[in-house]
């Protein structure tokens, strides 16, 4: 089973400065003061497709992260490792647009996907959702959009985007057991019989729906968080500008540096 959650937003600000917006959005505390929770982001790749003009990129964040407190409850600490802070990686890949007007990028979790995967999908665009044609992201460089936008689109003063979370657990799964046993020792042959015997006693179904439900239910205040750092982030640029935000990050990166 697989839970989705879909929402729409309009940012008033121009396509460009958007997308800028995404990829500086965790850069530092001080530009967005919702993002203390990013520990540090390393780009793994990023090239201009040359015979496409687009941006592709791929990212790393490590992020400070909690499990949710009811499945931290719902399921034993050999599977969740107790509550409290831990990190986790995300995969963020993105493809830019810039003359066509569109940005997709996709977020998913690396850690405790034996308990639950998140996948974040989002299409920015300078169309609005009722206006633009549903297509599937495509790493490869999103061919798909391509053939609905066939000119280059005038600058518009807002920029619309859609966010998909699609929500799947798989605990109990015979994936999830076979890393279980082949995890333990011979001498604690008791641990993963114990959970299975658990698994057993809730039902698989319902565990999986249980935890779906739960992550589903904490998506709209992280999307209210995520909104007001981008429109954070989006102000400081249309005040102060493009240059001297860049430059003000840049100098004080530097001083961090020098201080260490």
């Amino acid at each position: 089973m697989v839970l989705t959650h879909t929402t729409n937003h309009t940012y008033s600000h121009p396509f460009p400065t958007v997308t800028l917006a995404f990829f500086l959005r965790y850069y530092s505390p001080q530009l967005n003061p919702f993002s203390s929770h990013v520990l540090s982001t390393d780009t793994i790749s990023s090239h201009v497709d040359p015979g496409t003009g687009r941006l592709h990129t791929t990212r790393v964040h490590m992020k400070k992260t909690r499990l949710p407190s009811a499945v931290v409850k719902l399921l034993p600490s050999s599977v969740t490792g107790g509550g409290g802070d831990k990190s986790s990686y995300v995969l963020e890949t993105s493809v830019v647009d810039i003359k066509e007007g569109w940005m997709k990028t996709e977020s998913r979790n690396l850690n405790y996907t034996g308990v639950l995967s998140v996948v974040e999908q989002q299409h920015y665009s300078t169309t609005s959702p009722e206006q633009t044609m549903s297509t599937p992201f495509s790493s490869s460089g999103a061919e798909a959009s391509s053939r609905t936008h066939s000119t280059s689109p005038t600058l518009s003063p807002n920029t619309s985007v859609t966010t998909t979370f699609s929500y799947r657990s798989t605990l109990g799964g015979r994936k999830h057991e076979k890393a279980a046993l082949e995890s333990t020792d011979g001498g604690e042959e008791h641990g993963p019989r114990r959970l299975g015997d658990w698994i057993s006693g809730w039902g698989v179904k319902r565990i999986q729906g249980s935890i779906e439900s739960i992550a589903s239910n904490k998506t709209d205040d992280q999307m209210i968080k995520s909104r007001d750092g981008m429109r954070i982030v989006l102000e400081r640029l249309r005040s102060n500008g493009i240059v001297a935000v860049l430059r003000e990050l840049r100098r004080r990166e530097g001083k961090a540096l020098f201080d260490q």
